[in-house]
């Protein structure tokens, strides 16, 4: 059974910095493509960022030089470190391997 967790969101002002983790388990990690995408209310789900098996990432031109998505292959987690984070970031952020989705964790900035 595929399935992803994500953890780390919360509430953090402007200009902080949360790092989100996703644990994922039933697929053959190292060889996924993994993603971190987000939703805010009344909006459609963005793809924040991806990373490839081999290590390369792409980011949303709204999160570049700010978010960082990581992975370690021997545990089977994504991460997305996220830096300087501003009230537009408020969302659901969800893991996915572009074929499931987790639950999600919520991140909210707000002074």
């Amino acid at each position: 059974q595929v399935q992803f967790v994500e953890s780390g969101g919360g509430l953090v002002q402007p200009g902080g910095s949360l790092r989100l983790s996703c644990a994922a388990s039933g697929i053959n990690f190292s060889r996924a493509k993994m993603g971190w995408y987000r939703q805010a209310p009344g909006k459609e789900r963005e793809l924040v960022a991806f990373i490839r098996a081999p290590g390369s990432t792409n980011y949303a031109d709204s999160v570049k030089g700010r978010f960082t998505i990581s992975r370690d292959n021997a545990k089977s987690m994504v991460y997305l470190q996220m830096n300087n984070l501003k009230p537009e970031d408020t969302a659901v952020y969800q893991c996915t391997n572009f074929d499931t989705w987790g639950q999600g964790t919520q991140v909210t900035v707000s002074s």
